[in-house]
């Protein structure tokens, strides 16, 4: 929720009614400025004594219960704040923060559907509200009903353009749909706010965009500032933990049917357990799914903490005298970026769930390698970079393709025709790349481009801009989701993977390498926007990394004009595979714990972190 819907509201009560805060009495208007005091310094156990000693003197202040339930939202009792907003509703039947603040709540036990209702009541009240507008919107979004979610992020903003994230959310549900209307414009203003300090954008979302990785880092930081400050309070402050291992724990939402549970399986599986013990913080939802079942055997210490506050994991970790904390979501879905706030352990980690820096001062290392962050982009990340010697991802030898033996006909695919394909999100294509595919097929006839269907009007909408580069829109075919394994077989129809620029293939090109299908990457600016370039490093496929638009076009039609070239450079990917380091899944273990060890070596010695160089052993 943004800061001005939390906001603590004050008293307009005349008679003035008294109440004791701590010995001493003070005016209802007194009490409130106190208690918001203590929410700027994130006390709100203490904000929180306030209000219930405002409700005690003056019950039917409708205005305590609202901001009673705000504090409590922000401090995740997301149940208790419910109670609160509907008394505050009771109070005041036409209480449209209430209302508002009550689908923001209802959003983050994901009751979407409870969600809208509230907002809807909310907008029915005060049908100017833009922040009902915004919160309705991002329900709208996570129902996947992506153009009405679009339609009340433009209300908003033509409203309040000033709502903390909504110019970002706007960019972000114009790019899913693949609505491009504006988009040069709307990134001018992003960089603009972004340049001034101004909470412009969630960080994720201005990954997948051409703004500098100075600009990037810039909105991280800003994003901390405002949503999750280093605590005042830490809960480690610098005791040594003397331990038989080094203890790690793992902070995820994805410990599930998730790329990242794929990608790290065998990682967790291989840790040496003489020298590492492994705990899992999973705040994800419940699972059946046979990863979960692998991964629950891969940890020593399994726990669910879903169900807890940021307050009580950041806690259990601390009383479980974690030596090192990783976060594996970063700014992403479901993150959790609040216990690391707190600062639960000695050395904390940002690795793999966000390509990018996360502002805060509170993460002490970023895990990358030489291709990620080359020396000179390391000012624009807050962390201490840990360079490993290969790529930063792991992935996991294990991964199982199936047998099953798609045709072409199955995937609506030419028989003869040369099939360029990309299954990135949808959000990832940008205009200037979709010139260059739309370019690609109409110099090479017969061919099309195979799509992952993201959104039904993201496939629409990109028809369109085919048509209007004269492209028929019937030669862009579009993949339906498959489980993993099949998804791993179908890739093997397509001839070439042409990546995004801005926010590369990820899990995606590890897939498709595995898969055996070459991946062809344009070497990006910013971190997200490098690791395909890594990942085919890692492979020893560095002959697919170009340098820029034009090489990047010229490459990709040189393989579709030219069979015995990329005959060659599959059958290259294919003995690659058995033998490279991007799958060598102990090695890479390997590295990864060196860089433990000396993150663990610098805490233990009271030394400030900095940069971490792992280099291979001299014998595999």
């Amino acid at each position: 929720m943004n800061r001005k819907e939390r906001r603590i509201t004050q008293s307009q009560d005349k008679h003035r009614p008294t109440v004791n805060i701590r010995g001493k009495s003070c005016t209802i208007e007194e009490a409130v400025l106190l208690a918001i005091k203590e929410c700027n310094l994130r006390n709100f156990q203490a904000a929180a004594a306030i209000f219930q000693s405002i409700i005690a003197k003056v019950p039917q202040y409708a205005d305590a219960y609202n901001n009673l339930g705000n504090i409590l939202q922000e401090t995740m009792r997301y149940e208790e704040a419910l109670a609160n907003y509907d008394k505050a509703i009771a109070l005041k039947p036409d209480y449209t923060a209430a209302y508002c603040n009550r689908g923001v709540t209802l959003q983050k036990l994901h009751r979407f559907e409870e969600a809208l209702e509230s907002c809807n009541k909310a907008i029915a009240f005060t049908p100017d509200y833009a922040e009902a507008y915004y919160t309705r919107g991002l329900a709208l979004q996570a129902l996947k009903r992506d153009e009405e979610a679009l339609a009340n992020y433009e209300t908003a903003i033509a409203l309040n353009p000033n709502i903390p994230c909504l110019l970002g959310a706007l960019l972000h549900s114009r790019m899913q749909l693949c609505n491009w209307q504006g988009y040069e414009g709307i990134l001018a203003k992003l960089a603009e706010k972004i340049a001034a300090g101004q909470s412009a954008s969630a960080p994720l979302i201005v990954l997948a965009t051409p703004l500098p990785a100075a600009l990037q880092h810039a909105c991280a930081q800003t994003y901390v500032r405002d949503k999750f400050p280093s605590s005042t309070a830490k809960l480690w402050n610098g005791e040594k933990y003397s331990h038989d291992r080094i203890r790690v724990g793992y902070f995820s939402a994805d410990l599930h049917n998730h790329a990242t549970a794929h990608l790290m399986a065998e990682f967790f599986e291989l840790h040496d357990r003489t020298k590492f013990e492994v705990t899992a913080f999973s705040f994800g939802p419940p699972s059946n799914h046979p990863i979960r079942k692998r991964l629950e055997k891969a940890f020593e210490h399994f726990i669910d903490v879903s169900a807890k506050s940021d307050y009580e994991i950041a806690a259990l970790a601390r009383s479980r005298e974690i030596d090192i904390a990783v976060d594996l979501k970063g700014f992403t879905q479901d993150a959790r970026t609040g216990v690391f706030a707190m600062r639960p352990a000695p050395v904390q980690v940002n690795y793999l769930g966000y390509p990018g820096t996360m502002g805060a001062d509170y993460i002490d290392y970023l895990v990358a390698d030489p291709t990620i962050i080359p020396k000179e982009h390391i000012p624009f990340y807050s962390e201490k970079i840990v360079y490993l010697p290969d790529s930063y991802q792991a992935n996991d030898s294990s991964g199982k393709i199936s047998e099953k033996l798609f045709t072409r006909q199955e995937m609506g695919l030419p028989e003869n025709g040369f099939v360029f394909c990309c299954f990135n999100n949808s959000f990832k294509i940008t205009p200037d790349v979709f010139d260059i595919w739309m370019r690609l097929l109409h110099k090479v006839e017969g061919s099309v481009l195979w799509l992952f269907e993201a959104n039904p009007t993201a496939s629409k909408n990109l028809r369109s801009e085919a048509q209007t580069r004269g492209i028929s829109g019937d030669r862009l075919i579009f993949a339906k989701r498959l489980d993993r394994e099949d998804h791993l077989a179908r890739q093997r129809l397509a001839d070439v993977f042409l990546d995004t620029f801005h926010y590369n293939a990820h899990t995606t090109t590890s897939d498709a390498l595995w898969a055996g299908l070459p991946v062809l990457t344009r070497l990006g600016e910013t971190f997200a926007g490098r690791v395909a370039a890594s990942l085919l490093n890692a492979a020893n496929m560095p002959e697919l990394i170009t340098h820029s638009h034009a090489e990047y076009e010229a490459l990709a039609l040189e393989f579709a004009t030219h069979p015995e070239k990329l005959a060659a450079i599959r059958e290259k990917l294919a003995k690659n595979r058995a033998a490279c380091p991007l799958f060598n899944t102990r090695l890479f273990t390997g590295h990864f714990e060196d860089a433990y060890v000396q993150m663990w070596r610098k805490s233990q010695a009271g030394l400030p972190s900095e940069h971490i160089y792992v280099n291979p052993p001299v014998a595999l």
